[in-house]
């Protein structure tokens, strides 16, 4: 018997990067491609895409830079803050097998004081994850508004209880992680005045990728930062979304919960 798990590094409590996402960035690196790479891992090409999206958005600094279109549908790069985050990796992965390897050594799995050894992880469902940082706090006698900023300096507003901002310790300045399920994202092709959503964030649409009654919509609100929306094909249709197309993303304060 032996101790055996694997590295994952945190960013507030939420998983960003495992040690298949390394496999995959390695994979980049040295094919310049998100989908060669995705074959090496191996994983699909949607789950490849959706990862990098998650380690750019979770991430203070950009790990992956995309490039679109040329005859190979476009390339991958990592920057110099991902190949350090790869070496840094390595590094704590190494240290980490040494700690099991000690952990095991001096463990007894004979005299019955263990009885069951699990390794459990939890990961949040919701697909939308951004790091971003509070610039406000308004409270009133029993809600508060916080007044998120992303990286792309879009604001952002989710309301919650007085007691979760006593208990999570928010304070201005701190950077969180903004969480959102893609169902609650709705989509605008104009920016619409009179709505009760107080969140609205410029994007342009990236990809659409329909199915018999949905259509997930990925949007770049900036650079290697994006979100996904989840709405029926009927709405899709209606709308006549495209591809490069400026959109507004809609979501409501209550909708947006808050990870530290």
């Amino acid at each position: 018997m032996q101790f055996e798990s694997t590295l994952t590094l945190l960013n507030s409590d939420i998983p960003f990067l495992l040690e298949k996402r390394i496999k995959l960035l390695q994979a980049i690196q040295k094919e310049g491609s998100i989908s060669k790479a995705a074959k090496i891992v191996p994983m699909s090409y949607k789950t490849a895409w959706e990862a990098v999206d998650s380690i750019n958005n979770l991430c203070p600094n950009i790990v992956v830079k995309k490039e679109t279109g040329g005859k190979g549908g476009g390339g991958a790069i990592l920057t110099e803050y991902g190949k350090n985050l790869i070496k840094t990796y390595s590094i704590l992965q190494s240290e980490h097998k040494k700690f099991l390897e000690r952990l095991t050594n001096l463990t007894d799995f004979n005299t019955g004081s263990l009885k069951s050894l699990k390794r459990f992880s939890m990961q949040i469902s919701a697909r939308n994850q951004l790091a971003v940082k509070i610039v406000n706090i308004v409270e009133d006698k029993v809600n508060a508004s916080i007044i998120l900023e992303t990286k792309s300096k879009q604001k952002m507003v989710s309301n919650i209880s007085k007691n979760s901002v006593k208990t999570l310790g928010l304070k201005i300045e701190d950077e969180i992680i903004a969480i959102f399920k893609s169902n609650n994202v709705m989509i605008a092709t104009s920016e619409l005045l009179g709505l009760s959503a107080r969140n609205k964030l410029g994007g342009v649409i990236q990809k659409l990728n329909f199915s018999e009654v949905s259509c997930e919509v990925l949007i770049e609100i900036s650079t290697h930062e994006t979100i996904t929306s989840v709405i029926t094909k009927e709405a899709a249709e209606q709308l006549d979304l495209q591809v490069g197309q400026n959109i507004f993303a809609v979501i409501k304060s209550s909708d947006i919960m808050i990870g530290k």
